[in-house]
C-alpha cells in the first residue's frame, strides 16, 4: 500500500542543527526502510514559520501531494514575543483561529491529521534570544500555546502527541531548536505513537 504523509512546521520540524535532518527525515527514513508498505514522507517544515505563514501555503502543498496523512507540528514561533509579552508574534485568539482554519483546510485531504506538541527551551539562552535581542521565548508561554493545540483537538477529536516534559536543556543546540540526540527521542515518541494508533 502506497501511503503519502505531508509534515507541516517550522525550523524544528525542518531538522535545525541536525545532521540527519531532523525527527521528520528520521520518520521519513525508518519508513522507506519497512518492506510491507510504501510512504512517501514530505517534509515541509520552513525555517521562522508560524501559523499565518503556514496558512498561507497550506492548501497548494496539499494540493500538488495529495496526503493520506497531515502531521502539524506549529506553533512556537507563535508563542514568540518582542521586547514584551504584551507583544507576541501570533495573539492566543489569533493563534486559535488559524489552528481551526489550519484543520478545516486538512480535512479537505484527509481525516488523518495529527499535531505533534511544542518543545519547551531553555530560558537562559532565549531571554532574550542571542540573534534578534528584541525576541523572546518562555516556556509559560509556550506552555500556553501548547495547551491550546491539546485543547483544539479534544474537541476536533483529533491526536495530539505531548512534546513538553520530553526535552531536556542538554538536548537543545541553541537553547531553542533540539540537536541530533533531541532529534532522535522526538523521532522515537513520534514514531511510537504513529504505529501504536496504526496510522504506519
Amino acid at each position: 500500500m502506497e501511503k503519502i504523509i505531508n509534515v507541516f512546521g517550522d525550523s524544528i520540524t525542518w531538522g535545525a542543527y541536525d545532521i540527519e535532518g531532523g525527527w521528520a527525515n528520521r520518520l521519513r527514513k525508518y519508513l522507506e526502510e519497512r518492506d510491507e508498505d510504501y510512504f512517501e514522507v514530505y517534509n515541509l517544515g520552513i525555517s521562522g514559520d508560524n501559523t499565518d505563514d503556514l496558512l498561507k501555503r497550506f492548501k497548494n502543498e496539499n494540493e500538488v501531494r495529495t496526503p493520506n496523512s497531515i502531521i502539524i507540528a506549529i506553533g512556537i514561533n507563535d508563542s514568540q514575543y518582542i521586547n514584551s509579552k504584551d507583544n507576541p508574534r501570533i495573539s492566543l485568539e489569533e493563534f486559535e483561529t488559524n489552528l481551526f482554519s489550519i484543520i478545516r483546510d486538512a480535512r479537505v485531504f484527509t481525516s488523518e491529521i495529527i499535531f505533534v506538541g511544542l518543545t519547551k527551551v531553555d530560558e537562559s539562552k532565549l531571554l532574550p534570544v542571542s540573534w534578534d535581542l528584541t525576541k523572546y521565548y518562555d516556556n509559560e508561554n509556550i506552555s500556553l500555546y501548547n495547551n491550546k493545540i491539546k485543547e483544539i483537538c479534544e474537541k476536533n477529536n483529533l491526536p495530539f502527541i505531548e512534546m513538553m516534559d520530553l526535552l531536556e536543556d542538554e538536548d537543545l543546540s541553541d537553547g531553542l531548536h533540539p540537536n541530533s540526540v533531541g532529534h532522535e527521542k522526538m523521532f522515537l515518541r513520534i514514531k511510537n505513537f504513529l504505529l501504536e494508533n496504526k496510522i504506519i
